[in-house]
């Protein structure tokens, strides 16, 4: 699903950051996305030290260009998605970062904002919250992004916080905040509960609406990343399942 949103906003060229133990297993599963179209490189985090460094870890892969992070655990969806995507693949100077509202957001991080719309402050996992927006797993930054993550200082939990590296673009006015309205679905499946949820919500609108989210071939054929020949070779490796039958449909 990340791997989607990311080849929703054009982005072609997408480094995984993955653990040593799981980087294999990847490798296998993807291989290096030629089949869709895309480019896959692979690197590993030795040590969970942080969301912000995988900016570090992809330095020479970004070579100063603007780049994209989404967590592997976001689960994004919903009308005028793509609208919001394209405003963030545009972007030139400064950073976006996605808000969604929840009526829990003492488990987030949450952006306030001032009377203007303007947002003015970043908390993570407040008490007492004043906002009910929650930054989402996906972040736009523009090329000077893996300079100001060096520039980090680890927190107490000896990470490099995503949240600093965000305050920092807040601080010097070049934070834009795209809120995802209520047409759209985000869900951290970071928890076995918000997992089957997910799953619920993926078998709940295939079942209702006969659209399979996430189906990184009808992506790469909507895109033009891959033509009709490929899709229909990619629908007969796997002609025998509901998935092969869906891509089969796609060329209808």
């Amino acid at each position: 699903y990340p791997l989607s949103t990311l080849m929703q906003m054009g982005i072609r060229d997408i480094l995984v950051v993955t653990t040593p133990e799981d980087a294999d297993r990847y490798r296998h599963l993807l291989g290096d996305g030629s089949q869709w179209g895309i480019n896959l490189s692979f690197q590993t985090q030795a040590r969970p030290e942080g969301i912000a460094q995988a900016l570090l870890l992809g330095r020479d892969f970004l070579g100063g260009s603007p780049a994209a992070l989404i967590l592997g655990d976001n689960f994004i969806y919903g009308d005028g998605l793509l609208r919001s995507l394209g405003k963030a693949n545009a972007l030139a100077h400064g950073a976006i970062n996605f808000a969604y509202r929840v009526s829990d957001p003492q488990r987030y991080g949450i952006v306030e904002f001032a009377a203007d719309g303007r947002p003015v402050r970043l908390v993570e996992k407040p008490t007492n919250p004043k906002s009910n927006w929650a930054i989402i797993g996906l972040y736009v930054y523009d090329g000077h992004a893996s300079d100001y993550a060096a520039a980090l200082t680890p927190s107490a939990r000896g990470e490099l916080e995503i949240t600093d590296l965000n305050q920092r673009y807040l601080d010097q006015g070049m934070l834009q905040v795209e809120k995802l309205g209520p047409g759209n679905v985000w869900l951290d499946t970071g928890t076995h509960d918000s997992w089957l949820e997910a799953c619920h919500y993926v078998q709940t609108i295939f079942h209702r609406q006969g659209q399979m989210i996430g189906c990184l071939e009808e992506v790469a054929y909507r895109a033009n990343y891959i033509d009709a020949d490929q899709l229909e070779r990619l629908a007969a490796e796997m002609e025998s399942s509901t998935y092969g039958q869906y891509l089969r449909g796609l060329l209808i």
